[in-house]
């Protein structure tokens, strides 16, 4: 595969992980996250993967109405941007230490219908279904997504109108991916996003991003990140090997050693990368293009 020079660039504005308190560049209220999705599409992102937080906490949430207010926000901005909001919120499951057959604090775990309740409501242009279970960074920390889930929220992304980007945190879900492929539940061309260095899943290297792109299906649009350290390294490797990336708060707070970043800070470096590797970051509607959408936004 070639060196993809027409790069689309994902900026994942927040995420939903533990950071408001390591750099207060992170946005907590819609209006930060609008602001900063503005901002990252103002530097170059074609895209911007938006997650929503609970103002008053600053822990990740899945209010209906918070996402709506940041997505409108963006919307009735001037600036054109792909809007990639999460479907992944609601799958969190610590089991309790007394008893493992029931949930321990922190966890969230909801049905297919809820995960999707704020993609259905807003009918962005893509949405992220992470593609499979994962032991998540700490000692009991876990990701459940279960194959039927996956299958009936892929089901409703296809009524919706809505793309589905194929969150793949290692082989095993990439894998699965690509069931979902073959089984018609995914319309072409499919899009996945190559996740990598989040304990316990790949680790952020050209080895597992080579091994896990060489497993999607014929025609794939697909992209690439690693987090903290990793993500510059892994923009220039993702385009190397003829893919798109994503770089954002949610996955680092650095732009460089003991300075932190805004997004639009992120977008910057990775367009200079791109730039320096001889290609360009496309525009919205490029991307559109490329990744076969209708705008809704």
């Amino acid at each position: 595969m070639e060196m993809n020079k027409e790069v689309i660039i994902t900026c994942a504005i927040t995420g939903a992980g533990d950071t408001v308190g390591k750099s207060d560049k992170v946005p907590v209220t819609p209006q930060q996250v609008a602001d900063a999705a503005i901002e990252a599409a103002q530097a170059g992102a074609a895209v911007a993967h938006i997650h929503v937080r609970d103002p008053q906490t600053g822990l990740g949430s899945r209010d209906v109405e918070l996402f709506r207010e940041a997505v409108e926000l963006v919307r009735a901005s001037d600036t054109d941007v792909i809007i990639n909001i999460t479907a992944g919120m609601g799958g969190d499951w610590i089991p309790d230490t007394d008893d493992p057959t029931k949930p321990g604090p922190g966890s969230d775990m909801i049905g297919p219908e809820e995960r999707m309740a704020h993609v259905k409501a807003l009918l962005p242009e893509i949405c992220t279904l992470d593609c499979g279970t994962l032991n998540f960074g700490g000692d009991s920390n876990m990701y459940l997504s279960p194959p039927v889930y996956l299958q009936k929220m892929a089901r409703m992304c296809q009524e919706l109108g809505v793309k589905p980007e194929l969150e793949v945190f290692d082989l095993g879900m990439a894998w699965f991916a690509s069931s979902l492929v073959e089984e018609g539940l995914i319309d072409a061309p499919p899009l996945f996003q190559i996740c990598l260095g989040i304990p316990w899943g790949a680790p952020a290297d050209t080895n597992a991003m080579m091994a896990i792109r060489n497993a999607l299906p014929a025609g794939s649009m697909w992209a690439g990140f690693g987090i903290s350290r990793m993500q510059m390294p892994m923009v220039a490797q993702a385009m190397i090997l003829g893919g798109n990336v994503r770089v954002g708060l949610e996955d680092n707070l650095y732009l460089d050693r003991g300075v932190l970043a805004t997004n639009g800070d992120l977008v910057t470096r990775a367009k200079e990368i791109i730039e320096r590797l001889g290609g360009r970051a496309i525009s919205p509607a490029e991307a559109r293009e490329k990744l076969g959408l209708k705008a809704k936004n």
